[in-house]
């Protein structure tokens, strides 16, 4: 009884301080797109506008829940919590520091990511539910982002699997607590896996899901009050949560000089948040096809030529193994440029096309009037 009841009580406060650390990530978002775009943000509310997320939240708990006539009533109900469960459930497995580790199950990396890959379902459900096509359009890309990024994602943290010898999280903290951190000896696995992350997680340029210019708001269209809001909180708790998982496994976790455990892991995971809300500011939304065709044709086969390279350095050393790494990272960022530099030029050559067949009916048929 008293195990159940302690189980209660840490589960309550892990939601309060998952909600709390959500309210800073979305002020902090606010604060560095200001700076980044040159203007301030928030000012008014509190210092600096700390106090203007809270005032966001009392705004939305007084807007109407409104619930559309032709939803599918129990799931459009029941898909914001189905979104936001994961970024409660992930910590079941996820250690802290090397004096709390939670449950640190032996397959805690294969439980991370079937936890966290409930988000996109969520955002499915609701758009399906809504009973609105827009909406459903969105539901649909979340499903197919998930069905491209996931499997390159997982393919990626391969290699620090078969380096660690674990799929524990702790075991592969400990790994790099020993020697290098796997940033240095898997740069190319981590450009995979963080390209993956943008789209598990909807963020620019992989934002097709809520995509305003086509979608109107996407799959929360219908979606209002404190049922919005949930969608709206999960996104950035999932951020966050996502963020905690990239520096355990790439950058040493709670290993670091001069800082307790706690602080060096919490100070590593704001910089990666910070690099999150760096990439939506610097690099525009990209088109569905060419997010299909990123995942499948480029990053798919990337990630499997990792676990090869990967193997290589195992059996040679660790400096060959970071020499690789390197060399297919510089491979890796000229294919992303080169797909950039051309994208779009087959359908802009058909567009030219058109007008140009149009321009001549058009001057055939006023020479047709004249004479």
């Amino acid at each position: 009884m008293m195990q159940a009841l302690w189980i209660l009580i840490g589960t309550i406060i892990l939601i309060i301080v998952v909600l709390l650390n959500t309210v800073f990530v979305m002020w902090l978002e606010r604060k560095v797109l200001g700076h980044i775009q040159g203007r301030l943000g928030p000012m008014r509310t509190g210092f600096h506008g700390l106090m203007q997320p809270f005032a966001d939240a009392l705004k939305i708990l007084g807007k109407e829940d409104i619930i559309p006539a032709g939803a599918d009533r129990v799931l459009f109900l029941v898909a914001p919590i189905i979104a936001f469960t994961p970024s409660i459930l992930v910590y079941a497995a996820t250690p802290w520091v090397s004096m709390f580790a939670g449950d640190s199950l032996d397959v805690g990396v294969f439980f991370v990511f079937a936890v966290v890959a409930l988000f996109p379902v969520g955002i499915l459900v609701g758009g399906w539910a809504s009973h609105n096509k827009y909406s459903m359009i969105g539901g649909f890309r979340a499903a197919s982002q998930q069905i491209s990024y996931e499997v390159p994602m997982i393919l990626s943290v391969m290699g620090l699997v078969m380096l660690a010898g674990s799929m524990k999280i702790s075991a592969i903290v400990a790994w790099q607590s020993s020697g290098l951190w796997n940033i240095l000896t898997q740069p190319f696995a981590f450009a995979l896996y963080f390209i993956a992350i943008l789209a598990e997680l909807n963020r620019t340029p992989f934002d097709m899901p809520e995509a305003e210019s086509e979608l109107v708001g996407g799959f929360n269209t219908e979606y209002s009050s404190m049922r919005f809001a949930l969608f709206f909180v999960a996104e950035y708790a999932n951020m966050f949560t996502w963020s905690l998982i990239t520096v355990l496994l790439f950058f040493g976790g709670w290993t670091g000089p001069g800082l307790i455990g706690f602080a060096t892991l919490l100070l590593k995971t704001y910089a990666v948040v910070f690099l999150v809300i760096w990439v939506r500011a610097t690099i525009p939304r990209i088109r569905v096809d060419q997010l299909m065709a990123l995942g499948w044709k480029l990053l798919l086969p990337a990630a499997l030529f990792n676990v090869l390279l990967t193997a290589v350095g195992i059996v040679t050393n660790v400096w060959v193994l970071i020499g690789l790494q390197l060399v297919a990272l510089v491979a890796l960022v000229w294919l992303i440029g080169r797909l950039g530099l051309f994208a779009g030029d087959d359908e802009r050559a058909r567009a030219n096309e058109v007008l140009r067949v149009q321009a001549a009916e058009m001057n055939k048929a006023s020479k047709e009037v004249a004479a």
